[in-house]
């Protein structure tokens, strides 16, 4: 009898063991597919932070440079414009001197024809 219990006692330990192993197999595997999700999700979520942080510095670099571009656009047209106003003054510049010029010349003129008619006179007398 003490063989029978002995028996039935190991059986009974046996198929504990057994449903043991198949329900810790269960649960590795429920953990490993959990472990599994979260890797994934977290390797996701980390993907779409880097395309995130990409995506943002880009535009940021974008429009860094449009600004620059715009800034560099005003640059140059009031660069333009100065040119524009310092090509009016001199054109005024050289169109007073141009009148000087004229001035003096027709000024000249009619002192050498006073001086002649004077040196006329004067040789007429």
């Amino acid at each position: 009898m003490k063989k029978a219990l002995i028996l039935a006692l190991t059986g009974a330990a046996a198929i504990s063991l057994a449903a043991c192993s198949q329900n810790s197999r269960e649960q590795s595997e429920q953990a490993a597919d959990a472990i599994g999700s979260d890797v994934k999700a977290t390797t996701q979520n980390a993907s779409d932070d880097v395309e995130a942080a990409t995506a943002k510095a880009l535009n940021s670099a974008e429009n860094a440079m449009d600004k620059a571009g715009d800034k560099l656009d005003r640059a140059g047209d009031r660069a333009a414009a100065n040119a524009d106003r310092a090509g009016d003054n001199i054109d005024r510049g050289l169109d007073r001197a141009g009148d000087k010029i004229e001035n003096g010349t027709a000024k000249a003129r009619e002192a050498t024809g006073n001086a002649l008619v004077r040196a006329g006179e004067d040789v007429r007398r």
